[in-house]
């Protein structure tokens, strides 16, 4: 009976010894994605050429992430400002003001592996968030 306990116990260690590098590596690269789309629409966004993120570039921002195996129902887009608006094409933010853009994806259950040792995984409503700051560089040419 210990021997059989033993190896359960040896071999459950050794499942997630070998799969927990993987899983972390999956996470940090879908973290440095999402952290990479913040700031692309915040460059983009925040232009002197643009003042605002409109629905499109969310969509183009989606169709990149669904290439890369996002699903697209799960992301989160969370644009504001500190005039407290959304910055839309009707709705430019003027030079000064800040873009705050953030998009979070949920974890999943990419860390029920942990269970093996012990570990509680993170829950099911818990997302990854990227997040990033930059003040515009718009100015209206009709002012």
């Amino acid at each position: 009976m210990k021997q059989i306990l033993v190896f359960i116990l040896f071999a459950s260690l050794f499942c997630w010894l070998l799969f927990s590098p993987i899983y972390k590596y999956v996470v940090l690269t879908r973290q440095a994605v999402i952290q990479q789309e913040v700031d692309f629409l915040l460059e983009v966004g925040a232009s002197g050429r643009y003042g605002y993120i409109d629905n499109e570039l969310i969509g183009e921002s989606k169709k990149r992430l669904t290439s890369l195996g996002f699903n697209t129902d799960k992301l989160q887009y969370t644009i504001t400002s500190s005039l407290n608006y959304t910055p839309t094409l009707q709705q430019r933010l003027p030079r000064g003001e800040v873009f705050i853009v953030e998009i979070s994806y949920p974890y999943e259950k990419m860390f029920l592996i942990d269970l093996l040792v012990g570990i509680e995984p993170f829950g099911e409503h818990e997302r990854m968030r990227s997040y990033g700051v930059k003040m515009s560089e718009y100015v209206d040419q009709n002012e």
